[in-house]
């Protein structure tokens, strides 16, 4: 059973008149109670407060004044992994993004946090969204990653405060190649010349995973594409925005748009889901600035994920070579839900002789990564995890594909806190793989990332 913080605060009205969860928005929801079989915090916890029709239920409460911002009220909105499964499953068509986005702005503006709280979240801000700092807070890791199994076994890492321990349990596996991987700012196409595209690199992916950029690239090229990454680009804004810091997501996007405005790309591809997801959706972030609001239009009709582009490119250009492999495909949540490309990377993958996809029990709720979900709610994150591991497991897959670099580190990192290994990939270095011919067991091999 969760425990909700029911300390003493300041019951100041919950909502201000800044930009409160739309009532319009609000009130498409009936509470017919289609999402709560999907939503990962009522099927663990079963409390109608950490559903969807109660969280909005809630915001209707502070809209009209009826509750204020208190510890309880804050902890309904903190729990939720803002997964946006309720938006599949609901059929009433509730736009829960834009209701969920602008309560956590409300709260991130008007809620007294603790001081080791705020601390704790202003040094994620502060760090992971920009590259060069990310790599210096990184760097450590190059040679923590040799004894993090050793204190793990010795039961150290346990000893750590709940956070903490998180953060060491999810420590990435860097490397020195990896902090100073570069991606080229321009890729020719292999062959005929089918369509020019922009690549965003990300923070996340291009110092933990460069080499599912390379694998990305690979592939748009091998499919005709010429590639083009500007060198400008940085963090695309969709932890802040996902975490209701919108001032900074919005500089975030508007440095994002200047980045490729002049590189002359017909589509702009990523292949991290909740960046795509939050990118898409830069239209409406800023919608209120006159200044951008047609440039973030165009921009966000333009961007694609890599599977969706892959896909809208046709029949394939680049011979596939055999793979045998037992697939597992995990749905990243801002791929499968926020963005609604669920058959394009089954599809792909299926393209790929040899290739055995294997479906597994509860695929819509989350692994429990969800942005920083698994950072500032650990225990919930550590439960879903070991949920999303055990269905898994029970379809005994080669390797694991899923589409969002949080998803990969969630899942492998479970798994290495259990004692076991699980090797995740990317749906594009699989694709590449298969393109390019490679060695089956080293691509297995290459997938382990803990343990």
């Amino acid at each position: 059973m969760r425990i909700v913080d029911h300390s003493s605060q300041p019951a100041a009205a919950a909502f201000d008149a800044h930009d409160p969860p739309d009532p319009a928005l609000i009130d498409k929801c009936v509470h017919c109670g289609f999402c709560l079989p999907t939503c990962p915090t009522y099927a663990l916890w079963g409390e109608e407060m950490d559903s969807p029709r109660g969280r909005i239920y809630l915001m209707k409460s502070g809209n009209e004044g009826r509750v204020g911002m208190t510890g309880s009220f804050v902890g309904h909105f903190d729990a939720c992994l803002g997964c946006m499964a309720c938006v599949t499953a609901c059929p009433s068509g509730v736009q829960y993004a834009p209701l969920i986005e602008a309560t956590r702005a409300q709260i991130e503006r008007r809620y007294p946090r603790s001081a080791g709280d705020r601390l704790f979240r202003d040094a994620i801000f502060r760090v992971v969204p920009y590259p060069s700092r990310l790599r210096v807070a990184l760097a450590p890791l190059v040679l923590y990653r040799w004894i993090q199994p050793l204190l793990q076994r010795l039961g150290v890492l346990r000893l750590l405060p709940s956070r903490l321990g998180a953060l060491a349990a999810l420590a990435p596996p860097v490397t020195a190649r990896s902090l100073f991987a570069t991606v080229r700012e321009h890729t020719p196409a292999v062959g005929a010349r089918r369509m020019k595209v922009g690549f965003l690199s990300g923070c996340v992916q291009r110092l933990v995973f460069p080499h599912v950029n390379d694998a990305t690239i690979r592939v748009l090229a091998a499919e005709g594409c010429e590639v083009v990454a500007p060198p400008a680009q940085d963090c695309c804004g969709a932890l802040a925005l996902h975490a209701g810091r919108k001032e900074q997501a919005q500089a975030l996007a508007r440095h994002t748009i200047a980045a490729f405005e002049h590189a002359g790309v017909e589509r702009i591809v990523v292949n991290a889901a909740g960046c795509g997801s939050s990118m898409k959706e830069y239209d409406h972030l800023l919608a209120d600035d006159l200044e951008w609001a047609d440039r973030a239009a165009i921009f966000a009709s333009r961007v694609r994920d890599a599977n969706e582009l892959i896909a809208e490119l046709g029949p394939p250009q680049a011979p596939r070579h055999p793979l045998t492999l037992r697939v597992a495909y995990h749905d990243a949540c801002h791929l499968a839900h926020a963005q609604g490309i669920r058959q394009q990377p089954r599809d792909l993958l299926r393209s790929i002789p040899g290739v055995e996809l294997v479906a597994f029990a509860e695929p819509e709720l989350c692994c429990g990564s969800a942005g920083i979900y698994n950072l500032v709610e650990p225990e919930a994150a550590r439960d879903l995890g070991m949920r999303k591991l055990q269905h898994i497991e029970a379809v005994q897959p080669d390797v694991v594909a899923t589409a969002n670099p949080g998803c990969t580190l969630q899942l492998a990192a479970t798994a290495a806190q259990q004692g076991r290994r699980l090797s995740v990939l990317h749906p594009m270095e699989l694709l590449d793989a298969s393109i390019r011919g490679d060695d089956v067991a080293a691509l297995v091999r290459r997938g382990i990332y803990f343990g």
